[in-house]
């Protein structure tokens, strides 16, 4: 251990509640480790910090007691814990935590931790903490004398350098004990929302008992995506555990509103050479590459009508037709969907399969929003500020006043939160980057707090519009209000000719706008709205043609709204830029 001479030692460590023991005076005819603490003359304690639970306080009083006997330098200090379980990973790893952010380590004490008491868990995870550098300090191991036929209360001790290899066991028992002890949904839960708990309960189960589809539902940034690989972790670590062999192999996901056009077919169920112009070589497709495991298709909602077809057939009969192909392929996968839409009105809409959307609906769970789990936002702070220190490898913490200045604004109704659980994400990667010394101050805050505030404020264009990629029952408020000749009505000619000038002018040249009538404008400046809102054209265009689609022998939405946009010189992709 490299320490300043001039410092304080100081040792935490638990209560040896069964090396420890001893009520009578033959106790000191034997090797107890706190004790031994304070027999070694090299070894010098100023303080000895002791957690132990409301149950054993006489046995930690009569410790003391002895400490004061063999050490009267030392300091006894005593901490109470509270372990609903000693051998549960999850809940010993957060106890040793929230011991560890509330500890007040100074800078003139060198610190040891104890590694010889508590149980296996206990110092597995006292060595987690110690090397993702949230205790600054030092393991020391105590052990008796190595002949049990002589009695010698001193035993020895040995200080560990985290730094030898010779101690990767440690890591390797540690991601032992955490696949062991750490393996559910529950024991990843930041949550004092009840419901949420329950909903959190329910899934687990389906997870472990049932290989039917699962369908998340909830906001973009509600942690679909998390959960989903939770669940998968669990359903594989649960058919490990039973079968005695991996028996649900790779996850795959993929979120579809990147698949655009034409590529979406190729992309999820594959091509043979020469199927189109360009397959100059065969592709498997990701359901072929999710054979044998799990396929997460996140925005599913966002699926063309033609795949959700393709994937209802691979989903029932187990096999499909790669594009370009007369053989079918043979697939068996569970299959997990995520959408931030509410599929029940696209399908109303026309939008998506009624078909594939009743086959999905075995088990369908809505994530709550953050606006929806405020009570859960500080514990949601802790887990973000933990998982930032421990990959960089440092310790931040809010000065008091600053924390309760986030909370209530990250709490209030000015925090929309629009983003979810990402936007809690970001301010907390941004608090801690521009924080000094790893503390966040008042005025860290409030500058965080006016980039939240810009951040959700959306420019008129577009919060007025935010509901047109949503569902028809957006669009139909919105013409209600056109028409509307209540004295709530506020739009006029003159209001929506200036709209739509303002929208027009980011696309097209001055001159090009100046040839364009009144009506063509208000239309155009619609439609590039739309366009906006919608991942792909061809969900834009099943938007604006969702009535006429129906009487056209060939539902090309996607080709109709190209051609009507060339008129102005104008393309999908340019839009979205």
């Amino acid at each position: 251990m490299n320490s300043d001479s001039n410092n304080k030692t100081a040792v935490i460590g638990f209560l040896g509640t069964t090396l420890d023991n001893g009520f009578n005076d033959k106790r000191w005819q034997r090797w107890r480790p706190t004790v031994s603490l304070g027999l070694h003359d090299e070894l010098l304690v100023d303080e000895l910090h002791i957690l132990y639970s409301k149950r054993d306080k006489r046995l930690f009083k009569i410790i003391k007691d002895d400490m004061a006997k063999v050490s009267p330098n030392t300091t006894v200090i005593g901490h109470h814990v509270a372990l609903i379980s000693p051998w549960d990973f999850a809940d010993v790893y957060a106890e040793l935590y929230d011991f560890a952010a509330g500890f007040d380590f100074q800078d003139s004490t060198d610190y040891l931790l104890h590694l010889t008491t508590g149980t296996h868990v206990a110092q597995i995870c006292w060595f987690l903490l110690v090397e993702a550098g949230f205790i600054p300090a030092d393991l020391i191991q105590t052990s008796p004398c190595p002949r049990p036929d002589q009695a010698d209360p001193q035993g020895r001790y040995q200080v560990i350098d985290l730094d030898v290899s010779r101690y990767d066991g440690l890591r390797e028992r540690f991601e032992a004990e955490k696949q062991q002890h750490w393996q559910t949904l529950q024991a990843n839960l930041v949550t004092q929302n009840a419901a949420y708990q329950k909903l959190i309960s329910d899934i687990e189960k389906v997870a472990i008992r049932s290989t039917a589809p699962i369908l998340l539902m909830g906001a973009t940034g509600a942690g679909k995506s998390q959960l989903a690989g939770q669940i998968y972790a669990l359903k594989k670590a649960k058919a490990n555990s039973t079968q005695g062999k991996n028996t649900l192999e790779q996850f795959v996901e993929v979120n579809c509103a990147t698949l655009r056009g034409d590529t979406a077919m190729s992309v999820l169920f594959g091509h043979v050479k020469g199927a189109f112009t360009g397959a100059a070589t065969s592709r498997d497709g990701l359901l072929k590459s999710a054979d044998g495991g799990l396929l997460f298709l996140d925005e599913i909602g966002e699926l063309g009508l033609d795949e959700q077809a393709m994937l209802l057939t691979a989903l029932e009969e187990q096999r499909f037709y790669p594009l370009g192909s007369d053989t079918p392929i043979s697939v068996s996968f569970q299959l997990m969907a995520g959408t931030n839409k509410d599929l029940r009105q696209a399908v109303a809409n026309g939008e998506f399969r009624a078909d594939l959307f009743a086959r999905l609906n075995t088990w369908t769970f809505s994530l709550p929003s953050l606006k929806d789990r405020l009570e859960d936002l500080p514990a949601n702070i802790d887990y973000e500020l933990a998982r930032l220190g421990s990959e960089q490898q440092q310790q931040y913490r809010f000065a008091p006043e600053a924390r309760q200045l986030y909370e209530s604004f990250a709490m209030s109704a000015d925090a929309t939160w629009q983003g979810n659980f990402r936007d809690l994400t970001a301010s907390i990667i941004r608090l801690t980057t521009l924080a000094e010394s790893k503390v966040i101050r008042n005025d860290d805050v409030q500058a965080e707090i006016e980039r939240l505030t810009h951040l959700w404020e959306l420019p008129d264009s577009l919060s007025g519009s935010n509901s047109l990629g949503n569902n028809n029952q957006g669009n139909n408020a919105n013409k209600n209000s056109l028409s509307n000749n209540s004295p709530n009505a506020t739009l006029n000619s003159e209001t929506v000719e200036q709209g739509s000038h303002n929208i027009l002018r980011k696309c097209l040249d001055e001159e090009i706008l100046t040839t364009i009538d009144p009506f063509d404008a208000v239309q155009l400046a619609y439609v590039i709205e739309v366009c906006i809102n919608h991942k792909n054209q061809a969900a834009a265009g099943r938007y604006l043609y969702a009535n006429s689609r129906t009487q056209l022998k060939s539902n090309n939405d996607s080709d109709r709204l190209r051609k009507y946009l060339l008129k102005f010189g104008l393309r999908f992709d340019g839009l979205k830029r």
